[in-house]
């Protein structure tokens, strides 16, 4: 059985919108798309490259499926780490409007089945392989109200902005994780990867 990790990329004031470009995602007005950009080196590549190492399947949301698919399929060296995985394992993208998919591969989940798609798809995963969720702002919300997200690897950049959609909403379900890896990359990000253990308990120094 596999299981279901989230990567983001996150501003130091956990914004995760558009971090590769400003036309990736300008709703709401933000202006500032492409802030990683600057911070972009060698130790992510080396991370990016052992993290689709370990994919056995992408589920995704459509706005990050689209930009995907515009872009991946066009990439066709079969040594490229993230090509070869992206064009080459099962794609799932919940949306309940999307109906012909054109990147080979592509399943779409609507929102009835889609829990329960994703837990069949998870447990016929050998071994340790992933079932990977990359970006995907509402998705990703959507499955950590629902405690279906087993692993989470947070790359946070030293920069922040003050606005834009953020990974944890307020109201979001209070959750305890065990860090269970750290490194820094030469530009100065954090790239965390935590388990959720439970629901967040509370004391007092008094």
């Amino acid at each position: 059985m596999g299981k279901l990790t989230l990567t983001t990329f996150l501003t130091l004031d956990g914004v995760m919108q558009a971090p590769g470009g400003p036309e990736e995602d300008p709703s709401g007005g933000f202006a500032y798309g492409g802030w990683l950009v600057p911070f972009a080196d060698e130790g992510l590549g080396a991370f990016t490259t052992e993290l689709f190492d370990r994919a056995g399947a992408f589920l995704l949301g459509r706005r990050t499926y689209e930009i995907f698919a515009g872009y991946w399929p066009n990439k066709t060296d079969p040594t490229d780490p993230i090509a070869s995985r992206l064009n080459g394992l099962p794609k799932y993208v919940a949306s309940a409007t999307l109906s012909e998919p054109s990147w080979a591969g592509t399943t779409v989940i609507d929102g009835e089945q889609l829990q329960s798609e994703i837990v069949r798809v998870k447990d016929a995963l050998e071994g340790t392989r992933e079932l990977q969720v990359h970006g995907s702002g509402a998705l990703a919300q959507w499955l950590l109200a629902r405690d279906l997200v087993d692993e989470l690897n947070l790359l946070v950049f030293p920069v922040f902005l003050g606005a834009g959609r953020r990974l944890f909403p307020t109201g979001g379900l209070p959750t305890a994780c065990e860090l269970t890896a750290s490194r820094t990359t030469p530009n100065g990000a954090a790239i965390l990867t935590y388990r959720p253990t439970g629901r967040a308990t509370f004391g007092t120094f008094l």
